[in-house]
């Protein structure tokens, strides 16, 4: 627990100082963010099946340090094109595309391994600590953009992310031994190990999510949540663009917004959401997120001011990072590993950017139509309800299947006796 805790708070740490740059680009593009959202769509249909490829054919102790090895180098030769072409549009808009790619690969192949060593009681009991690590180096990541931006630029900011990295390549060798080792002297709580390939077929995560109603239930769960982060994410960046002027200031704006959200979610994470989890179960988990954004769209809708967009942002990243996604991690602690590493990958990935795409051209169409704030808050309102109760059936299908695990784990402990 205390490495995966390590190795979250650093992939979080790293990708918090990458996210201020991304952002900041972003308030260049106020008119034109669907295209760029178009541009990550269509990166992470060409990216998912590398990656389906590769852990077809490269040995999975290999493949998880490997990609961020991958990334570690993006990130050096960005830094470079930004010291020689300073300004150039077509490069901002390549970084926010790469980094809108790169940036769910990253944290879905942490929480892939992740969910890979912990059984679904351990996750139950751990996933919202091992999360707080995340929120604490989100935390850090958005102080350091803080503190040394205006010094080092916004170049300079890379090279510290590039650090980042290579802290996390050494934390996941350590958690993958440590997984060999527990193996060793419990193989039944680990019946996978991580010294193969998965062989298969390139679109075999395709496939199962349309085989799979449990898969297709975790696709719906992110589809609509991605839904609610694109309404919010283009009230933030309308906002930001007439708040404020030059690139280092809205990166410091974006920093304090995450900084703030951060603080709260690693509080909620280190002190409530295990017992909340433990004492009302997964399932109440995931239905508490949309419950709450229900509620802060109505506001909004009532009060369509600076302060309370600012609020709904801050309220959505607090849900989201500190209930939804721990909540959402354990439900694949009880399918296949095959499916953990395929079948995720595509969630988290495409489904992921296709909510995000679909969402963008809504915003654009609200937007032609003179519908804002006022039209955003009841979208956000109706695809909050419909996502509380794709909730709903997640939990409750994954509340079967972690009764089936427990059993079998029940009759193995019977047979070693």
């Amino acid at each position: 627990m205390l490495l995966a805790f390590a190795c979250n708070f650093m992939v979080l740490a790293s990708y918090y100082i990458l996210r201020p740059v991304r952002d900041t680009i972003a308030t260049e593009y106020d008119s034109q963010l669907q295209l760029l959202f178009t541009g990550t769509f269509i990166g992470t249909l060409i990216a998912s099946p590398i990656y389906a490829w590769l852990a077809a054919r490269v040995r999975l102790n290999r493949l998880l340090p490997g990609v961020f090895w991958f990334w570690l180098a993006n990130v050096l030769l960005f830094e470079l094109l930004f010291r020689l072409a300073p300004g150039n549009r077509w490069l901002g808009g390549a970084y926010y595309v790469w980094f809108s790619v790169v940036n769910l690969f990253m944290i879905s192949v942490f929480w892939t391994l992740v969910s890979d060593v912990f059984t679904a009681s351990q996750a139950t009991r751990l996933f919202g600590l091992i999360a707080a690590g995340g929120s604490i180096g989100a935390i850090v990541g958005p102080l350091i953009v803080r503190v040394f931006v205006r010094a080092v630029g916004l170049n300079g900011m890379l090279i510290v992310a590039a650090a980042g990295f290579l802290a996390v390549i050494v934390l996941v060798h350590l958690l993958m031994r440590e997984k060999a080792r527990l193996r060793r002297s419990h193989a039944a709580f680990q019946p996978t190990t991580l010294d193969h390939d998965l062989r298969g077929r390139v679109f075999d995560g395709f496939w199962e999510l349309l085989r799979s109603a449990y898969s297709r239930h975790q696709a719906a769960f992110i589809l609509l949540m991605t839904w609610v982060n694109t309404v919010a994410y283009f009230l933030q960046t309308d906002v930001i663009a007439k708040a404020f002027s030059g690139q280092a200031s809205r990166a410091v704006a974006v920093a304090d917004i995450s900084l703030v959200v951060n603080v709260l979610a690693a509080l909620i994470l280190l002190f409530g959401l295990g017992r909340y989890v433990q004492r009302f179960g997964v399932t109440a988990g995931l239905i508490l997120n949309p419950l709450i954004m229900m509620v802060a769209f109505v506001a909004l809708a009532l009060s369509p001011t600076l302060l309370m967009i600012q609020a709904l942002q801050v309220i959505r990243q607090v849900s989201q990072y500190a209930i939804a996604r721990p909540a959402r991690e354990i439900c694949f602690t009880v399918v296949p590993q095959t499916d953990r590493y395929k079948t995720k990958n595509v969630i988290d990935t495409v489904i992921y950017r296709f909510g995000d795409i679909s969402a963008a051209w809504m915003e654009a169409g609200l937007r032609m139509a003179g519908l804002r704030i006022l039209g955003s808050a009841v979208a956000g309102f109706a695809i909050s309800v419909l996502w509380g109760m794709g909730a709903r059936l997640l939990g409750r299908r994954f509340e079967e299947r972690r009764a089936e695990q427990q059993a079998l784990l029940d009759g193995s402990r019977t047979a070693q006796v």
